[in-house]
């Protein structure tokens, strides 16, 4: 099992901008000396939710911080992102890490990002396989030209090659999957999935069941898709009880919740119903690792056991406060892992 925590660099209330990045650092350099797998980094635009506007960014500083852990990004939004521009990003980490970066893509949401960074509802519903496939090109080949609807380019080379680290044919791409069809689109391409946080253990089998038919029926052979390697992402909090635990994030995600997700602003303008913060703090707080370190241990082992996945991405800065998530963060290394071993 390979047990990782998620950064969003999340602005609670009453914080500015610096607090929440300082604490996405030292959370990843607390990662690495509690021996975890790896660090996952979001990436949000205009709203406290997430005050990291650049994954691939926030990815370099902490590979550069770092000398084992692997970096993720979880994920770069590839809507609003030029896939060659991303591509060659993620080649630079990846070749100058040593193979220790993994690029996380997905669709983003039909917020007002899409009016700023000069693009449109119409890329948002219907340009993500494009902009995939572009991506994937500029990872795998030597050369590559636009040929598509909305990328049209002549052809040039790709540089730096990513391929060119030994033993490597260039950075992992997991895909973050929230509706069948884009799971069918990673299975088609035998990309991994990154689930997120609200996913119970039954709707992660289902869409692992749904990708491996689709990978399988796609060519796939059998045991790549059995190494697929899927993310599920969650929420950790180690306490020396349940209650402790859960109270603790009653108390401090309901408001960064109502701040953070209250201030997306809609590309159309329409109103979009939120979830009821308090509420959605109870089902996570239900589904994951929230309680002591035996009781987080059972509950990985049972999403493990129940969806086959074995790689986790645990949000572990829910108290908001930086010494309390490096804490959790050492608590998840000293006291979780020796129970999964």
């Amino acid at each position: 099992m390979r047990v990782g925590t998620f950064v969003l660099a999340a602005q609670f209330p009453g914080q500015g901008h610096s607090e929440p990045l300082h604490r996405a650092v030292s959370t990843a350099e607390a990662a690495e000396r509690a021996g975890l797998d790896s660090v996952w980094l979001a990436e949000h635009h205009f709203v406290p939710y997430g005050v990291c506007p650049s994954a691939t960014t926030l990815a370099g500083l902490l590979l550069g911080r770092t000398r084992r852990i692997g970096v993720g990004t979880a994920v770069s939004v590839l809507t609003t992102a030029h896939p060659v521009a991303l591509g060659e990003q993620a080649a630079l980490l990846h070749l100058a890490s040593g193979g220790r970066f993994t690029l996380g893509v997905g669709r983003g949401g039909p917020w007002v990002d899409l009016e700023v960074f000069g693009t449109d509802l119409a890329a948002f519903e219907g340009g993500f396989p494009e902009s995939l496939d572009l991506l994937l090109s500029w990872l795998r080949e030597p050369s590559v030209a636009g040929r598509g609807p909305r990328y049209r380019f002549r052809e040039v080379a790709v540089v730096p090659r990513p391929d060119e680290l030994e033993d490597s044919s260039g950075p992992p791409v997991v895909v973050a999957c929230t509706s069948p069809g884009t799971v069918r689109l990673a299975a088609l391409r035998g990309l991994p999935m990154l689930l997120g946080m609200h996913c119970g253990d039954a709707e992660k089998a289902e869409m692992v069941d749904l990708w491996r038919r689709t990978a399988l029926a796609a060519g796939h052979s059998p045991d790549a898709v059995a190494a697929a390697g899927h993310v599920a992402a969650g929420v950790v909090q180690i306490g020396d009880t349940q209650e402790d635990a859960v109270e603790l994030l009653l108390k401090t995600m309901p408001g960064w919740f109502q701040q953070g997700l209250a201030a997306h602003r809609t590309f159309d303008g329409t109103a979009r119903r939120m979830r009821d913060p308090y509420g959605y703090t109870e089902l996570l707080c239900s589904l994951h690792p929230v309680g002591p370190p035996r009781l987080c241990a059972d509950r990985l082992a049972a999403t493990a056991e129940r969806t086959g996945i074995t790689r986790f991405a645990l949000l572990a800065e829910g108290s908001g406060d930086l010494d309390t998530t490096v804490q959790n963060v050492a608590r998840l290394g000293g006291d979780v892992l020796p129970e999964l071993a």
